[in-house]
């Protein structure tokens, strides 16, 4: 999924039986921070979509947000990262630890992939695809979220150490990593290729981004199951 830099909330924390879903730093200041931030990053997809990425500025931006130029840089360094930077990679690697030990790897990480794109994540799942197409679009966005799959790396390599009693820097769970991080990204962008952003009525793009998850869904379904094949070509 896309990033550049990790979330500003907490680091992962070494896995244990009963770990709390990254409720960390959830008291009154933490969540005026996510709710600065999700109303920015809305405000951000909104003019995007209206005006183009290139074409909006960050005061303009910060105008529709509500919030000062200076607030907007604090919260996003770049104007990529507004796009880039998100909770996802933590809430993957919680839900990988709380699937079965004994489930394969590939099946631990389609449900935690799925999980963002089923009818259950709602408005959240809208915005992720229209995210999701702008790094697709935007070279500037593309460049800048291939330097942000370590962080991703990192949180997905430490679950899936954990599942198999290795070491985060072990050569073999580095190596898969690497391999599942470019399946999801060419699943995504293969998706977004045949099924681009709908700009039609509200119903309408209710009913094609509901297409888009379920085509995205496939995709990484495939390749994971590629993956879990030994990539027989």
């Amino acid at each position: 999924m896309p990033k550049a830099t990790p979330p500003t909330s907490q680091p992962s924390q070494p896995s244990q039986t009963s770990r709390p879903v990254r409720r960390t730093g959830s008291g009154l200041r933490e969540r005026k921070k996510i709710k600065t931030r999700q109303a920015i990053r809305r405000a951000a997809l909104r003019l995007f979509a209206e005006q183009g990425y290139e074409a909006t500025p960050v005061d303009r931006i910060a105008a529709a947000a509500d919030v000062s130029t200076s607030t907007v840089f604090r919260y996003f360094p770049a104007k990529e990262d507004i796009v880039l930077t998100d909770e996802y990679d933590a809430l993957m690697a919680e839900a990988i630890r709380e699937r079965p030990r004994d489930e394969p790897p590939t099946a631990s990480l389609r449900h935690a992939v799925v999980g963002l794109l089923g009818p259950a994540a709602g408005a959240e799942r809208e915005e992720l695809l229209a995210r999701l197409a702008l790094v697709r679009q935007v070279p500037a966005l593309r460049a800048r979220m291939s330097g942000g799959l370590a962080d991703s790396g990192t949180l997905l390599g430490e679950a899936l150490a954990e599942r198999s009693g290795r070491s985060p820097d072990d050569f073999e769970v580095r190596v898969a990593v690497g391999a599942v991080l470019g399946a999801l990204r060419e699943a995504v962008f293969h998706c977004l290729d045949h099924h681009p952003p709908a700009t039609a009525t509200t119903a309408t793009t209710a009913r094609a981004t509901a297409t888009r998850a379920n085509a995205m869904t496939t995709a990484i379904d495939r390749a994971l199951d590629l993956l879990a094949r030994g990539i027989p070509l």
